[in-house]
């Protein structure tokens, strides 16, 4: 989450204004064999009684959030030998949560992320895992073709708001930039800074670990960011609404498919937060499946769930069953309206249920390069490898959820070009509010209408195709469209200004992690939440935790 120069601003390409895609943590699973439990060598700083019972805690959810919720158990637990046992409780048939790939052309060794692309280098718990289980990472932009003069467009719907060209001189391209936006990119650059400097005393002690988020949003001054649109909050920190509009609205849309009118400011200023973007080659998943591994959790999936408690008032010695297992305590580490839970009896205080977006994620593989003549180029130009979205000064949608505005999609993006299955293909990612169209997929490839269809579409006697207005991606010819794979995920909720969170305890022994999503919706902050709720509950089982913390902190390099 950070930019340490304006250099960093335009090298990054595409990794600018894709910060984290659905930085918002998935639940989804792999089928790598787990890690059977076993006894773990005693701490002498912190003996416990040789014959003391373990612990037992039921985490619902495999995604970002329940894999460091087990793995910074295990590590805390381990730190102060405390025995514990650890289930895992997973609905789909995979671990990572919305952080997961599909395979070109169905092929094992070419897989593409769906889901959660990238973090950044100011992501301490994703970095520190990468590093610590040995993950191999790379750039973000890793694999593109850079074949055109353009990194990065922002396209309107009728043109090209902001062109970055990968073969100008970098003076050439700062001139450009403050020539256009005047001062508006260093001072976004401060304001993302002090954001960052204030979301990383989230860490460590004495903001470590939190019982409330809402409270912890105030006392480190991440609130104030939180309470107001993005718009505001830009424009109350002088930053100039040509280059809001162009520049970091675009990056709320292909981060967020929001408009600054609607998302608020302190997720806008994570948007802009993009230094050493990176990703794990082969998938993201595997920072999550290497951490449930760690935890020598035991795995259950492919279910759904009653979790049932005996209420017993006050502050603890509440007991649950989860699916008739008992536990001393339950977290539930995805979001409670798509968790297929039932609590019973039901908290004192209801869950808010934020609304999700509905993303749409198209990938494909054409022998067609994009279409200048739709953007609006010349012919002959390049369109540029990564076309970001925003909307004409005078279209008015910024608050609305159904903001897309003229462009229709937010972002498209050339991933790769690959000389796989006999061909060779470009393939694109296209996220959008609503699926493709096939007369739309014709046109940013310049696919004559005629051709479009299979041979048996069209009559040889030259008579026009037919075709239907609501055909899809998959009714067209392999010729032109040789393989694709669409998702709908609820990446994300609507990031409306809001001054409270939800709760982090339910009830005693009973915690929630994913009421972080309205506040930062990423895999990092996902993480930073599980591994947050593990902190409080070892802080129930640990006399004096917070003064003991910062031993474990200081022996485990956090």
């Amino acid at each position: 989450m950070h930019l340490s120069t304006t250099k960093g601003f335009f090298l990054q390409g595409t990794a600018f204004v894709l910060c984290l895609l659905l930085s918002a943590t998935f639940s989804s699973c792999r089928d790598d064999a787990q890690a059977p439990l076993q006894a773990e060598s005693p701490n002498p700083l912190f003996p416990s009684p040789a014959a003391a019972t373990a612990k037992r805690v039921a985490v619902i959810g495999a995604g970002s959030a329940g894999t460091s919720t087990a793995y910074y158990l295990r590590q805390y637990t381990n730190f102060f030998s405390i025995p514990l046992n650890i289930t895992v409780y997973e609905r789909a048939s995979y671990v990572g949560g919305r952080s997961t790939t599909v395979n070109l052309f169905d092929d094992p060794s070419h897989p593409i992320e769906l889901g959660a692309s990238i973090f950044v280098e100011v992501n301490k718990n994703l970095i520190g895992a990468s590093k610590k289980f040995g993950l191999k990472l790379r750039d973000a932009d890793f694999g593109q073709p850079k074949e055109s003069t353009y990194s990065l467009g922002v396209w309107d719907g009728k043109e090209f708001a902001f062109l970055q060209s990968r073969t100008d001189a970098y003076w050439w391209n700062v001139f450009k930039l403050l020539y256009r936006y005047g001062w508006a990119p260093m001072k976004t650059q401060n304001l993302m800074k002090e954001t960052v400097n204030k979301f990383l005393k989230l860490y460590k002690f004495p903001y470590f670990p939190f019982q409330s988020l809402s409270d912890v949003a105030v006392s480190t001054g991440l609130a104030e960011a939180a309470w107001t649109s993005g718009a505001e909050y830009l424009k109350d920190n002088g930053i100039a609404e040509l280059f809001a509009r162009e520049i970091i609205q675009a990056s709320t849309r292909v981060n967020y498919g929001q408009n600054l009118g609607l998302i608020h400011g302190l997720e806008t200023m994570v948007c802009m937060a993009t230094d050493g973007a990176v990703a794990v080659e082969g998938g993201n998943w595997q920072i999550f499946q290497s951490m449930l591994n760690a935890s020598k959790a035991t795995l259950s999936d492919n279910n759904t769930y009653t979790v049932s408690y005996q209420d017993a008032g006050g502050d603890g010695g509440n007991s649950f069953s989860v699916e008739q297992e008992t536990f001393d305590h339950v977290v539930i580490a995805n979001p409670f309206q798509f968790s297929n839970i039932s609590l019973s009896p039901p908290p004192k205080r209801p869950l808010h249920s934020p609304r999700y977006v509905d993303l749409h994620v198209t990938i494909f593989a054409s022998p067609y390069k994009l279409s200048p003549e739709y953007f609006k180029m010349p012919s002959g130009s390049s369109v540029p490898e990564a076309v970001l979205t925003t909307l004409p000064a005078n279209v008015k949608l910024g608050a609305r959820t159904d903001g897309v505005g003229p462009a229709q999609f937010w972002s498209i993006s050339t991933l790769k070009k690959d000389g796989i299955s006999g061909g060779s293909y470009y393939v694109y990612k296209v996220f959008s509010p609503k699926p493709l169209k096939a007369n739309f997929v014709s046109d940013i490839l310049g696919i004559d209408e005629a051709r479009m269809f299979d041979n048996s579409s069209s009559s040889s006697s030259g008579s026009e195709t037919s075709y239907t207005a609501d055909q899809r991606i998959a009714d067209i010819s392999k010729s032109h469209i040789s393989w694709y794979y669409e998702k709908v995920w609820q990446s994300y909720p609507y990031l409306y200004p809001r001054v409270t969170f939800e709760d982090i305890k339910l009830a005693p022994n009973l915690w929630y992690t994913n009421g972080m999503e309205s506040f930062i919706s990423t895999m990092e902050t996902s993480s930073l939440s599980g591994m947050n709720v593990a902190g409080l509950i070892l802080s129930e089982w640990v006399s004096k935790f917070e003064t003991k913390l910062k031993k474990f902190e200081d022996g485990l390099g956090l």
